[in-house]
C-alpha cells in the first residue's frame, strides 16, 4: 500500500518534470528564433541592399523619370500619393528621427528615392525584389493576382 503511494507520487514528479522540461524548451526554441529573425532583418539592413536596378524600372514605368509628372494625386518620378508621404513620415517619426518629407520633396528624384527606401526597409525588410515592386504597385495590403502584371513589367525593365 505505501509502495502505490510513492509510485504515484513519483508519477506526478514525473508528469510535471516532463511538462517543466517541455516548456523549457519551448521557450529556448522561442528565444533561439526570435534572435535569428533579428540577425536576418538586420543583416539584410547592413548589406546595404542596392535598390537602384529596381527603383530606375518603376521610374521608367511610372514616369519616364520626368519629376514633374502628374497622374492624379501621384506626382514625380516615382509616382508618389500624399498618402506614402504619411506613411514615411510615420515611419521616421517611430523610429526617433526628426527628418520629414513634404508633399513637394514628391518632385525631388533623390528626395522620392529615399521615400522608396523608407517604405522597403520597413515594409520588406528582408528585401525581396518582387515584394518591393507589388508594394509599390498594390500598397501595403496588396493583391497578388492584381500587381501580377505590373510585376512582369518592371521584371522586364530590370532585365
Amino acid at each position: 500500500e505505501h509502495a502505490v503511494e510513492s509510485s504515484s507520487i513519483d508519477l506526478l514528479f514525473q508528469g510535471f518534470g516532463n511538462f517543466l522540461m517541455m516548456r523549457i524548451l519551448k521557450v529556448v526554441s522561442i528565444c533561439f528564433l526570435m534572435i535569428f529573425a533579428s540577425h536576418v532583418e538586420v543583416s539584410a539592413k547592413k548589406d546595404g541592399f542596392d535598390w537602384e536596378p529596381v527603383m530606375n524600372a518603376i521610374i521608367q514605368i511610372e514616369s519616364k523619370g520626368n519629376p514633374a509628372a502628374v497622374n492624379g494625386p501621384y506626382v514625380g518620378v516615382l509616382q508618389i500619393s500624399p498618402v506614402l508621404v504619411k506613411e514615411c513620415n510615420n515611419i521616421l517619426k517611430s523610429t526617433g528621427s526628426n527628418k520629414r518629407y513634404s508633399l513637394s520633396d514628391r518632385f525631388n528624384a533623390a528626395k522620392s528615392k529615399e521615400m522608396f527606401i523608407i517604405i522597403q526597409s520597413f515594409h520588406n525588410p528582408l528585401n525581396s525584389v518582387e515584394r518591393a515592386i507589388r508594394l509599390w504597385s498594390g500598397g501595403i495590403r496588396y493583391n497578388v493576382a492584381k500587381t501580377q502584371a505590373y510585376l512582369r513589367k518592371v521584371m522586364r525593365y530590370m532585365n
